[in-house]
């Protein structure tokens, strides 16, 4: 039986000093009201209510169990209003997966900006790398970026599409030169994502798409240390163009084969479908749908580029 209900009954009672009036109040049948006293009495080993035709009142036992039935009710309902206030108000802590790059450069000035507008919601942002259990990690939320999802049990919203884009350092391309055509790539030095590129294939859009099987010195599930890889020469490399758009500006990298079209990559929002989604994840959701609706420059193709040439190289002067 309901222990709660029963303190809760047995509370009525005593304040209305009658099962009959008790049971008006609450709606209830007498019996219910009778039966539910008799087992609160029962569980506590003594009886709580001294019983007449004129009225009912407390036994000794029954004014403590009432001075600790009140104060337990009493903290029962501030409780309950505290999980309704975190569900139905948007407060409270959220815990948002995200792969690294884009977390950092790009998610946390929405996040920023999120909880100025909700100061009353603490995010956390964590890393995931597209394996991560929501429900495991205690993920309301998280961004997943990949051509197509593996999990199934998630549901998805697409935020928007990522264009990626082939890059080199001009001293690789200097040394190694400059592809021509995709079928130039297998000779190259080619940075592979463990995680996108499991298979070690570059796929690029095309009626039908084409992949190329590359391979190359170094690899990693980091997309970061890819990129880093491809500054200081180490090869060429595929990413997402919000990965790379400042280094392309300044020159740092180059796009290689510009005429070609890697695949795009789409950017979730993912949670779990089973979990009710509380209002301040909710909150979240129809905030990066806003920033998502106004797409940011990355998320569009690179402008097109001339074919990447290596830097001309100087010519020595000789003093007649």
């Amino acid at each position: 039986m309901d222990r709660l209900r029963c303190l809760q009954i047995f509370s009525e009672v005593a304040r209305c000093r009658s099962f009959v009036r008790a049971a008006w109040q609450l709606q209830l049948s007498n019996s219910t009201v009778t039966k539910h006293v008799a087992w609160l009495e029962s569980s506590v080993g003594s009886q709580l209510l001294h019983r007449s035709s004129k009225q009912v009142t407390l036994t000794e036992a029954g004014a403590r169990v009432l001075e600790g039935a009140q104060d337990l009710l009493e903290r029962y309902e501030r409780l309950a209003a505290d999980v309704r206030d975190s569900v139905n108000l948007p407060r409270g802590s959220i815990r948002v997966g995200t792969p690294p790059a884009f977390g950092i450069h790009h998610l946390m000035p929405v996040v920023a900006r999120f909880t100025q507008r909700y100061p009353d919601i603490e995010v956390t942002v964590v890393l995931d790398d597209g394996r991560t259990d929501l429900l495991a990690e205690a993920l309301d939320l998280s961004i997943r970026i990949a051509p197509q999802l593996q999990d199934a049990s998630y549901i998805a919203y697409l935020l928007m599409k990522a264009p990626q884009v082939l890059v080199a350092s001009p001293d690789y391309l200097a040394r190694a030169g400059v592809p021509r055509a995709i079928g130039d790539l297998p000779r190259h030095n080619c940075l592979v994502h463990t995680i996108k590129s499991a298979g070690g294939s570059w796929r690029f859009a095309g009626d039908p798409p084409q992949d190329v099987r590359v391979r190359g010195t170094v690899r990693s599930n980091i997309g970061e240390a890819l990129k880093k890889a491809a500054l200081i020469g180490a090869g060429i490399a595929v990413h997402p163009y919000y990965m790379v758009s400042e280094e392309l500006r300044s020159g740092a990298l180059q796009v290689v084969l510009p005429q070609e079209t890697p695949q795009e990559l789409d950017i979730y929002a993912v949670f779990s479908t089973r979990r009710n989604m509380p209002v301040r994840v909710r909150a979240l959701l129809e905030f990066l749908k806003e920033w998502a609706a106004k797409p940011p420059s990355w998320s569009q193709p690179a402008p097109a580029a001339a074919p990447a040439e290596p830097p001309a190289r100087r010519k020595r002067v000789t003093r007649s």
